[in-house]
């Protein structure tokens, strides 16, 4: 056993460890305290200075030292007077996997943490890969998983500043899925970066395939054009995308009840609804030329971003659902698309979803559908406060508050949770947090976090690239993980597939 420290002092939830000479504990470090079969997984949040000298002595000392005074002056056995000083929680009695509710023993020596103290972390049914186990910045050798039948319907949030890996550990998660065929993942990609069409990106996964559906409006050879007709909209889907006051709502109804679904080229049109004023007519028409780029030219219904038509795309909704339902990951570019037109596509597929789930759930067949969850890029822009209050509730708030119990999620990405209302932050049940400079946004994060992180303020701003923990309600205790770089696990995911597709099974 290598000892890096002893317990001195301290009181729940604040154990006071001092250092060893040279051992160097870091913040965010994962150790151990051995009580025969009892040991205790403690984790450092705070890190300062310890002396037996006091103030005064150091300053004069120092002083005499900067000014050339003090040549050839020390400490006294400076290993034993002056040293480094670790504020530390208990955070797992390792043989009960459960959180300690006793303190260590006083005087406990206290070593590193080790493969074997984490065995417990075993690999679920339909895994998740997050990434390794990190201990301040070393790695465990201790792969880390989410169970996805769980996890995913009951949401997952990744927040954090940008450039600190949001976008690889959603690769690297989507990458650990995409063989299964045992969840069904819809990929909102506002910037046109998981595909991996001009570098390596999904399409790269030995089974994709089979497993991967990519939709575009300009999309490469053996991919899917993503337009959807017209007559698939329904004025639900509008419903905190696009902002219309009651009396557009009560419009936008009238039009569907008289033109059914030819409502919107209707409005195009300018056809005119009794009860409809002039001016109601003229503002939808505006509406739907600036939100959808839908326009009337030459007699002619035209797109201008190329997604919406009234000729084409009518089974577009339907394919992508069914694809869903049979397990499949489904990326859309949106990246060609205005804000409004691609939560509108995003809404219509959800609305699918969600009322498909909802009624498999009244005729007793949801537990023969897998999972469903949908991507979400900058989530506040479906999930904030302030859209809310001034758009109402969408489907992805509905989502979020009612989704568990149809089995459908979201993975909401965001660099500010605290713009999301405390309820829906409160219903993400896994938070996966990377490195936040913003005071504001982690409290919000500590303040729903599954776990206690209020002592993990400075743990958290302390993050790298790639570094992040993961606070969940199926998980032991928040785990402190390092994302690989999705390049590096998508090379590591073919060359397993080789590896069995090369197994030779004698008997």
């Amino acid at each position: 056993m290598s000892v890096c420290g002893q317990i001195i002092a301290g009181q729940f939830g604040k154990i006071l460890i001092r250092e060893k000479s040279g051992e160097k504990i870091e913040l965010g470090d994962l150790l151990v305290v051995e009580e025969g079969e009892n040991s205790v997984i403690l984790q450092v949040y705070d890190l300062f200075y310890g002396s037996q000298i006091s103030q005064v002595a150091r300053e004069l000392i120092s002083g005499m030292k900067l000014e050339g005074l003090g040549a050839g002056m020390e400490f006294l056995e400076p290993q034993l007077r002056n040293y480094i000083l670790a504020e530390s929680k208990a955070v797992l009695r390792i043989s009960e996997q459960k959180t300690p509710k006793m303190l260590p023993d006083f005087f406990g020596t206290v070593r590193r943490i080790e493969k074997k103290d984490l065995e417990f972390l075993s690999i679920p049914e339909k895994p998740i890969y997050l990434g390794k186990v990190r201990s301040g910045s070393k790695i465990v050798g201790v792969d880390t998983y989410l169970n996805g039948l769980d996890a995913l319907s009951h949401h997952i949030l990744i927040s954090s500043t940008t450039g600190r890996g949001k976008s690889n550990l959603v690769k690297v998660m989507l990458c650990s899925v995409l063989g299964q065929g045992a969840f069904g993942i819809l990929v909102l990609d506002a910037h046109d970066e998981y595909y991996g069409r001009t570098g390596k990106g999904l399409k790269d996964h030995p089974k994709a395939r089979d497993n991967l559906r990519y939709y575009s409006t300009n999309p490469p050879a053996g991919t899917n054009t993503l337009m959807v007709n017209l007559k698939s909209i329904e004025p639900r889907h509008l419903e905190g995308v696009i902002h219309l006051t009651d009396a557009q709502q009560h419009a936008v109804r009238l039009y569907r009840a008289t033109y059914g679904d030819e409502w919107i080229e209707s409005i195009v049109r300018g056809k005119k609804v009794e009860g409809i004023s002039p001016i109601t007519l003229t503002v939808l028409q505006r509406i739907v030329r600036v939100s959808l780029s839908i326009y009337l030219e030459d007699d002619e219904i035209i797109c201008r971003n190329r997604v919406f038509s009234n000729a084409a795309g009518e089974s577009t909704a339907k394919d992508i659902v069914k694809n869903l339902e049979n397990g499949k990951t489904i990326i859309l570019d949106t990246s060609k698309l205005g804000d409004e037109a691609e939560l509108l596509i995003g809404s219509i597929i959800a609305n699918e979803v969600f009322y498909r789930y909802q009624g498999y759930k009244s005729d007793g067949k949801l537990a023969e559908k897998v999972p469903v969850s949908i991507v979400i890029e900058e989530a506040p822009r479906v999930l904030g406060a302030d859209k809310l209050a001034s758009l109402g509730g969408n489907i992805y708030s509905k989502i979020a508050r009612e989704g568990r119990k149809f089995n459908i999620g979201l993975i909401a990405i965001t660099q500010l949770a605290s713009v999301i209302p405390p309820d829906i932050l409160a219903n993400m049940n896994t938070k996966i947090i990377m490195g936040n400079e913003l005071l504001s946004e982690r409290h919000a994060l500590i303040g729903s976090a599954a776990q206690d992180l209020s002592d993990d303020d400075r743990n958290i701003a302390s993050l790298d690239r790639g570094e992040a923990i993961v606070s969940s309600i199926f998980t032991k205790f928040a785990v402190p993980i390092k994302v690989p770089l999705f390049e590096d696990y998508l090379e590591s995911c073919s060359k397993s597939v080789e590896k069995r597709s090369n197994t030779v099974f004698v008997g």
